[in-house]
């Protein structure tokens, strides 16, 4: 499985934040699984790594400056629990395929899910809307009620 952080209420971001009631519903299903069945991917980081740098980019003061390395700190020691997963070769071209078919999503998120057909796993994401335009991938929202 591996987790999608695309938007800011996704769940990574759910996790950093402490974000209830959701995080208590994500928590309640990832204890169902050990931990290493959970994955993240190097287009994850990528993207909040992008807006941790133009946080800082953007800051005028101090303490915002400092606001957005903490973000990276962050963002660094949460990844440190998963394992990450590349955008290889068999991922580009399983992108490039989606492409070719049409598939109208953001690049970022067709990435993350050219990595997940590739290896076969889930997404788990709130954004079902676009992932679910991806033939053939699978994906669910572990915050919602079941």
């Amino acid at each position: 499985m591996t987790f999608d952080v695309h938007s800011r209420q996704d769940l990574i971001i759910i996790i950093q934040r402490n974000a209830n009631p959701e995080l208590s519903r994500l928590r309640e299903r990832m204890a169902r699984h050990p931990v290493s069945a959970f994955y993240m991917t190097v287009i994850s980081t990528h993207e909040q790594m992008m807006g941790a740098n133009s946080y800082i980019s953007r800051a005028k003061k101090p303490v915002d400056v400092a606001r957005g390395y903490r973000l990276i700190e962050t963002a660094m020691l949460d990844y440190e629990n998963y394992r990450i997963l590349p955008f290889d070769e068999p991922a580009g071209i399983q992108f490039e395929e989606f492409r070719k078919q049409g598939v109208r999503i953001g690049t970022m998120d067709l990435r993350i899910a050219s990595i997940a057909i590739s290896h076969d796993f889930t997404v788990l994401t709130r954004n079902l809307v676009d992932f679910e335009k991806v033939p053939g991938l699978q994906v669910e929202d572990w915050t919602i009620a079941p």
